[in-house]
């Protein structure tokens, strides 16, 4: 029997994030329902824009067999979360939650994906109180903590964080689609 797995941050690959869909689906919380991917972010900050970036991918990509909130033309941020858990724990209310978002890291982990069981706390790295979101976190560090969150998410590549996208949704979709 595998053993349930803790609330530590660990590498995305497919095969953990089956593992934690699995536990989820086992304490019967969506035996029957798909679950609902939450892409946290705005499109106006290149660091922050990896929850709508891989929210606009997995919709193109999955052709409409996967639940999204959050893409680049409907973004989920600061002013409407908590507005769009109320709306999805309405809407869906066996379902699991996978959450989405960018986060600040050490100088060696820009471009790291970590998945986790549990919630994660948008906001926390420009030092916003906002709802915890999900049942499942995929986090990604698009930039380095620092002083200065802002300027950090402001200057992050474009590039790195297409890249994380592209990961993301790969592995969302190997698991889900």
């Amino acid at each position: 029997m595998v053993q349930p797995l803790s609330d530590v941050s660990r590498p995305l690959c497919p095969s953990l994030l089956g593992q934690l869909l699995d536990d989820f689906e086992k304490g019967g919380r969506a035996a029957c329902t798909s679950p609902v991917v939450l892409c946290i972010g705005t499109d106006r900050i290149i660091g922050d824009c990896l929850g709508p970036l891989t929210g606009s991918l997995l919709i193109e990509r999955a052709q409409g067999s996967l639940l999204v909130y959050g893409t680049l033309q409907s973004t989920v941020h600061a002013c409407n979360l908590e507005e769009t858990l109320f709306q999805i724990k309405k809407e869906h209310p066996y379902s699991t939650v996978i959450a989405v978002d960018a986060s600040l890291g050490r100088k060696c982990r820009p471009g790291s994906v970590f998945v986790r069981a549990g919630s994660l706390k948008p906001g926390m790295g420009v030092r916003k109180n906002l709802p915890e979101a999900g049942d499942i976190s995929i986090t990604g560090i698009t930039g380095i903590q620092g002083s200065q969150p802002w300027l950090t998410l402001q200057t992050a590549r474009l590039s790195l964080i297409m890249s994380m996208a592209e990961e993301i949704c790969e592995c969302i979709l190997n698991v889900c689609g």
